[in-house]
């Protein structure tokens, strides 16, 4: 017969109590940890295997000289430019960059 252990000893791991925001922080580590390790080609249906880091992606839109530029739009509008780009098979970005271009020539 196998001996058990007296109750008295100290278990081998202990059970913590954590806040509600604790709990949550610990959740989304675990999220962005599962998140990182399924990176696959085809994910959301943009063939892009690993995420670009927020820091070196901010550095290198330094470096090319661009600058966050955020508006709100008609969402007509943005259906227009969405398709437009679609048709020229553009970025975003780079088409509303050119139309802005355009418009502030012919002014």
């Amino acid at each position: 017969m196998r001996s058990q252990s007296p109750p008295s000893q100290t278990p081998a791991f202990e059970l913590k109590t954590l806040k509600k925001a604790d709990l949550e922080k610990s959740k989304g580590k675990k999220i962005d940890r599962q998140m990182n390790q399924s990176a696959t080609p085809g994910r959301f249906g943009h063939g892009a295997a690993v995420a670009v880091d927020r820091r070196e992606q901010r550095k290198r839109d330094q470096a090319l000289g661009l600058v966050p530029f955020a508006i709100k739009l008609d969402s007509d509008l943005v259906k227009q430019l969405h398709a437009l780009a679609q048709e020229r098979k553009t970025g975003l970005n780079e088409l509303t960059a050119e139309l802005l271009k355009k418009g502030l020539k012919s002014k």
